[in-house]
């Protein structure tokens, strides 16, 4: 093969976190905007320039959502499996809750009735709020240990709870979700809108900037000092067949933070956090917001990739039973596979990328009553 195995699992973890960062940074802000939606628009008119801002884009945004969810199924098909049917109530509440989007953006505006409007631009805030809150609470439970273990025929068993998700660390981590997509969400509606809800999304992005810098140190201090990490102490040779039982993990304190003290390169992911953030706070009071976009991309980018880094190699880490977790080394595809997909991916990635950019240069502008008012049977 082109690359040897272990080179192609690393690739790949690199891969489903371009793709998972691609999600935040596209979709992200979509989520953003429909959480702001009944807030920021006082009326009929100005909530249909807040829908429009979004209207051409967001469905081709979540194409990354779906390409992310393909990806682990293909790469990594043992975490797929575990992770969707342990946690298939709170997966299955984010399909739920994005069903609302498509029917809101497409039914909203079709009777003149300011109840059901209403009705649906709540809809919408429920189909951004939802899967905002379950994505981070998804990472705060994987930062803690899922409760999951294999038998001696690596069949998988989830102990836990849909309930048990909701512990107070997790809680945090939806909130550091929460805030920074209305964060970029804000920000965005800044590029796109004026006047009246510009200077509301002003206000708003300065709140949920605030809020993400102050939760994501929060979040940061409680992983180091108050949640054990995994790591690993021995791994089966590299010529052994595959098992995931092979290797020898455990839980001890502050070992999410060992990555950062033998690779220090890795602390620039929490400096982006922070420092994108606090940056996208400045640009955006200044009425920047083309600066500031970028600085909230920033940080959405340093935040996902602290998450990544600090449990690298694990995906899937076991509370239950920590040699049952997974990892980038032995819960992925074949070489074969991996080699497929990754020629497949070098290929097909950069065209989205070119082809995203390209939609968003034609449909960029700002979005005003008056277009609205001009076209208004035929947007959103």
């Amino acid at each position: 093969m082109f690359l040897d195995y272990d080179t192609l699992k690393l690739i790949w973890w690199l891969l489903v976190g371009v793709l998972l960062i691609g999600f935040a940074l596209t979709d992200g802000f979509d989520l953003g905007v429909g959480m702001l939606l009944p807030f920021l628009g006082k009326n009929d008119n100005e909530r249909r320039v807040i829908i429009n801002s979004v209207g051409p884009t967001w469905e081709g945004n979540q194409v990354w959502l779906i390409t992310a969810g393909g990806a682990i199924f293909a790469a990594w098909p043992t975490v797929y499996a575990t992770a969707f049917s342990g946690l298939y109530v709170a997966l299955l509440l984010v399909v739920f809750a994005l069903f609302f989007r498509p029917v809101g953006f497409d039914y909203r505006s079709k009777i003149a009735d300011p109840r059901w409007r209403n009705s649906w631009d709540w809809a919408l805030f429920v189909g951004g709020f939802v899967p905002a809150l379950v994505f981070g609470i998804t990472f705060g439970n994987l930062l803690q240990g899922v409760p999951f273990h294999f038998d001696e025929i690596l069949r998988s068993t989830y102990t836990g709870s849909f309930f048990d998700l909701l512990n107070p660390f997790a809680l945090l981590a939806g909130l550091v979700s929460l805030s920074m997509l209305v964060m970029h969400g804000a920000i965005y509606l800044q590029l796109r809108t004026e006047e009246a809800v510009y200077q509301r999304a002003k206000r708003a992005a300065a709140i949920a900037a605030l809020t993400m810098i102050t939760s994501f140190a929060l979040a940061g201090l409680w992983l180091g000092m108050g949640i054990d990490g995994f790591r690993i102490l021995s791994m089966p040779p590299v010529d052994a067949a595959p098992n995931i039982l092979a290797k020898t993990v455990e839980q001890a304190s502050g070992a999410w933070l060992s990555n950062y003290a033998s690779y220090p390169w890795m602390l620039m992911a929490p400096l982006f956090g922070f420092s994108g953030a606090a940056g996208a706070l400045w640009l955006s009071a200044r009425d920047q917001p083309g600066l500031a976009f970028i600085s909230s991309g920033l940080s959405l980018t340093g935040v996902i990739l602290t998450a990544g880094f600090s449990m690298f190699p694990f995906i899937l880490p076991s509370s239950t039973d920590p040699n049952s977790s997974l990892t980038a080394w032995d819960a992925t595809s074949s070489h074969l596979t991996l080699s497929w997909m990754f020629f497949a991916a070098i290929f097909f990635l950069p065209l989205i990328i070119l082809y995203t950019s390209w939609v968003y240069r034609i449909m960029g502008g700002k979005v005003t009553e008056k277009q609205i008012q001009q076209k208004k049977h035929s947007v959103y």
